[in-house]
């Protein structure tokens, strides 16, 4: 029972933070577009005259889908129509079970590893799993009945199945380093310091290979420049084309699940997951009673730090609007002056007479702060990358996975063996 509960609690986590960041990258996106095409963005819709820059946004897009006209096309099949947007979606919250999102938590005495599944063919499952994602694509342009999201079904077949293959052959020279397929072994292995000082990850050990498979990442997420499924300006939409409503809706968000998924695989594989360099968890505990001080500090002092910044734009931006948004820039610096206070309050609890459990909890917090920050990180490259590079033309989207990505990553391969023969 006691393993069960555990279990769902693992899972909770982890949909909470696949979940909780659709809407936020959604917000992201809209905002960081505006940003680099220099326009603002978001920022009318509203609740009782509260926009939070955009924030609403999400919300409103949501009610506006749940009460859309589930339309279907007349000469569309019913069953596979219906069922294609689930697979994607369900695929999309499958796969993070074998991410290891922490090291573990102490609980009544007890370690819990903060991880799922820790499956001994955790790659395999990955793999695996994300393959399936292609059957919903091709299923939906196929089921629709239109030429336009046919097309879009093959495209995402061909593109998917070409750069899998690279995407595969990019880790196994992780895996011939590491020599596992179990990802909290991989992540322990990147703990390691090289030469003293280098950190092990997995992008120190395999440049290429950390290169390789990001790109195959953009091309399986089917984000620009590799967005050829979806490319508006030939296709119209392309699988999704006929879908609307709460159905269109699951292909939206798969999308961002898969991505903040990649982002978790691109921290575990190459980034060290939840390690911090030149801070392993005895260290954290040892040195607790010092370091969290110090980071309640640190958080009083940036949390300053951005109020002013917030207070100054909205004396700067006075007026700009006319309405609620004047004030909004005043708010959020009022928000993060409370995070600074509460920082220094908690300073009254005196953090430095932490015992061993408390020192044990705050490790593991700064363990999946990390992984957390990291994947953020991530996200937010997958953003900028969309709205930076141009779209790809078909030829040159498979010229580049067969004739450039798969010799380099066979390439990588050998020479990853013979190197690690001969060490």
């Amino acid at each position: 029972m006691a393993y069960t509960l555990e279990t769902l609690a693992k899972i909770g986590f982890m949909l909470a933070i696949i979940l909780g960041f659709l809407p936020l990258l959604i917000w992201a996106e809209r905002k960081a577009s505006a940003f680099i095409q220099d326009r603002t963005g978001p920022n009318r819709a509203s609740v009782l005259g509260i926009r939070l820059g955009g924030l609403v946004h999400p919300i409103a897009d949501v009610l506006k889908l749940l009460f859309k006209e589930d339309f279907r096309p007349a000469r569309a099949h019913a069953a596979l129509y219906t069922l294609a947007p689930f697979i994607i979606m369900a695929v999309a919250l499958t796969t993070f079970a074998v991410i290891p999102f922490g090291d573990y938590i102490l609980i009544a005495g007890r370690k819990i590893p903060l991880v799922v599944a820790d499956l001994n063919v955790g790659i395999l499952y990955v793999l695996a799993i994300a393959s399936l994602g292609v059957y919903g694509t091709v299923m939906g342009g196929w089921a629709s009945s239109n030429k336009y999201s046919f097309l879009g079904g093959v495209r995402s077949s061909a593109q998917m199945i070409s750069y899998e293959i690279s995407m595969g052959l990019a880790l196994m020279g992780l895996l011939l380093i590491f020599s596992s397929f179990r990802l909290t072994h991989i992540v322990a292995g990147q703990g390691a310091l090289l030469w003293g000082f280098l950190p092990k990850w997995g992008v120190v050990v395999q440049p290429l290979g950390f290169l390789l498979f990001m790109t195959a990442i953009f091309a399986e997420l089917n984000r620009n420049p590799f967005d050829l499924p979806e490319g508006e300006s030939e296709i119209v939409a392309g699988f999704h084309l006929e879908y609307s409503g709460m159905k269109f809706a699951l292909f939206f968000m798969a999308e961002y699940c898969n991505l903040v998924i990649a982002s978790m695989l691109l921290a575990t594989l190459f980034f060290g997951g939840w390690q911090i360099p030149w801070l392993p968890r005895p260290t954290l505990e040892a040195h607790a009673p010092l370091l969290l001080p110090g980071l309640l500090v640190v958080t009083a002092l940036v949390g300053l730090w951005i109020s002013s910044a917030f207070f100054r734009r909205a004396k700067r931006e006075r007026g700009k609007y006319g309405d609620a948004r004047d004030r909004e820039p005043g708010l959020l610096g009022v928000v993060f002056l409370a995070v600074a206070a509460g920082a220094l309050l908690s300073l009254g609890l005196k953090p430095w007479n932490v015992g061993p459990l408390g020192a044990s909890l705050f490790a593991t917090v700064m363990q999946v702060g990390a992984f957390v920050g990291k994947v953020v990180f991530f996200c937010w490259f997958f953003i900028w990358v969309r709205w930076t590079l141009p779209r790809f033309r078909y030829d040159q989207l498979m010229t580049l996975g067969w004739k450039v990505m798969l010799p380099l990553a066979l390439a990588n391969l050998v020479i990853t063996a013979v190197v690690v023969a001969i060490l």
